[in-house]
């Protein structure tokens, strides 16, 4: 017995309609499309109506050009193998003013979007005077060696938090730089900046004179933030395992690696499931419970490749174990304090899990 992981195709791509709520998206495919890999998922939501794709790794964006050759693939960030942008024709960020003066050369013919760094000051230029140099210069250059401005964009990096004003500052200085730009006859291809959450709050509606939002981790089935009923995104992961064996024992005995587990009861139940952190349980994940025959209970000890988790009389050898599916959602966990929906899925370990798309 193996532990399982594996995604029902259909109600992935029937998640990714009801989150694309007939928009522009563009879905962020970053490592590895949130592990669920990127052959399925690019595939997948194309036929949801999906196109537009971008992640921050050059290598991927290579691949997703071969699994999807009409796609617009955008780079979140930038890079140094300009012959390899151009040859796939893959959209990349301008991240700053300097990278602008020291590659505008070295940009040629490569299509760009300018970022606002915002509040997250991650990567971007830092005013809408930085954006109107940037432009202006572009225009007034004669060389034949141009990069060819695409799109603006920006990040969202309070778009889930509620109880502080971020969002709304963040969000009102983007949309005066657009606005300015715009005014100024300016055009672009794309114009794009909701996350997840940030398309959430606006009710899967783009902000003014947007082309495309954004969007993660709800395409992948978690809720950006807990104020969204579950009924808004369905997750079509589940990740289970398989009881070993049952032990009994007994008050004052110890299970697990370190002394883990000290046992409060006589004729305890200990079910050895057969997945563990090697296989990308969390600690903090561990913390929580596991569903064997529809009923929840604790786990008790959490090993390289196997786990304790406390049952009654009705668990028997080879009953499954459910870490997460429909019912134990990853944005219960998040919510719970695990760890966010993206750490969670990454830390998933396929090399040792079996992996099935149903």
């Amino acid at each position: 017995m193996t532990a399982v992981w594996s995604v029902d195709r259909k109600k992935f791509i029937d998640n990714a309609k009801q989150v694309k709520a007939n928009q522009n998206l563009m879905a962020v495919v970053k490592n590895n499309a949130y592990n669920y890999g990127l052959e399925f998922s690019v595939k997948a939501f194309q036929e949801a109506g999906i196109n537009t794709f971008s992640t921050t790794s050059l290598k991927e964006a290579v691949r997703i050009r071969k699994i999807a050759p009409e796609a617009t693939i955008f780079l979140m960030n930038a890079v140094y193998d300009f012959e390899t942008v151009r040859e796939n024709e893959i959209h990349m960020t301008l991240p700053s003013l300097a990278y602008y003066y020291e590659h505008k050369e070295d940009l040629e013919g490569v299509h760009v979007h300018l970022e606002f760094e915002n509040l997250l000051h991650r990567s971007g230029l830092r005013s809408l005077d930085e954006f109107k140099e940037v432009l202006k210069d572009h225009e007034q250059n004669k060389s034949d060696k141009k990069m060819i401005i695409s799109g603006i964009w920006t990040h969202f990096g309070y778009a889930d938090e509620f109880d502080v004003p971020e969002y709304e500052i963040e969000k009102e200085a983007w949309l005066n730089i657009v606005h300015s730009l715009l005014e100024e006859g300016y055009k672009f291809e794309l114009i794009h900046a909701q996350n997840s959450a940030a398309f959430y709050r606006e009710n899967q509606q783009l902000l003014p004179e947007h082309t495309h939002g954004r969007v993660g981790i709800a395409l992948y089935g978690s809720r950006p933030y807990s104020k969204l009923s579950e009924k808004q995104i369905q997750q079509s992961l589940t990740v289970k395992g398989n009881v070993i064996q049952v032990r009994d024992v007994q008050k004052g005995e110890y299970c697990g690696y370190s002394f883990a587990y000290e046992v409060e009861q006589n004729h305890t139940k200990l079910a050895v499931v057969d997945v563990g952190y090697g296989d990308g349980v969390l600690r903090t994940r561990a913390k929580h419970e596991a569903t064997i025959n529809g009923k929840r209970y604790p786990i008790k000890a959490l090993m390289m490749s196997h786990m304790f988790v406390a049952v009654d009389d009705s668990v028997t050898a080879e009953d499954e174990v459910i870490l997460y599916n429909e019912d134990m959602r990853i944005d219960e966990y998040t919510f719970k304090g695990v760890g966010a929906n993206s750490e969670q899925l990454s830390a998933l370990n396929h090399d040792s899990l079996i992996k099935e798309i149903r």
